[in-house]
């Protein structure tokens, strides 16, 4: 594996080589752990079919887990969808009349600048227009200010 060093300071190569040092040693682990499960299972497996007795009473607190993981989860899921009510209350009952109000806003400031548009800038305009022409023909008849 080429390792990228080109243009590090010295502190960064170390920086780097520690993470990769450690990225390989978690790799390691979470494969020695695999291992040691799967190796546990197939303990488990051979031994349970060895001793039938054993694998009932293993059989039945194994359905009692899985009945209370039942339960955590449907508990679980009541928090989730009491927490998605919520969510969509706040939506409708306090980000909505902000947007109805930004809206508003946005429409009253769009109402003003064509006001202001019509009634204050055309005008100016057209008196600069006005008094450039009149500028021209005086200019035209050599008449100086």
């Amino acid at each position: 594996m080429a390792e990228y060093t080109q243009e590090m300071s010295p502190e960064e190569e170390a920086d780097y080589r520690s993470a990769l040092r450690k990225q390989r040693w978690t790799m390691a682990g979470i494969i020695i752990a695999a291992i040691l499960v799967l190796a546990g299972i197939v303990v488990a497996v051979i031994a349970l079919t060895e001793h039938p007795d054993v694998a009932t009473n293993v059989r039945d607190i194994f359905i009692i887990f899985m009945a209370f993981e039942s339960l955590i989860i449907g508990a679980a899921l009541v928090v989730l969808v009491i927490q998605i009510a919520s969510l969509i209350n706040l939506l409708q009952n306090e980000v909505k009349p902000i947007l109805q109000s930004t809206s508003e806003t946005v429409n009253t400031l769009r109402g003003t600048t064509e006001f202001l548009s019509e009634n204050l800038v055309e005008p100016v305009i057209k008196l600069n227009s006005y008094l450039a022409g009149l500028k021209r023909l005086f200019d035209l008849f050599g008449i100086k200010k």
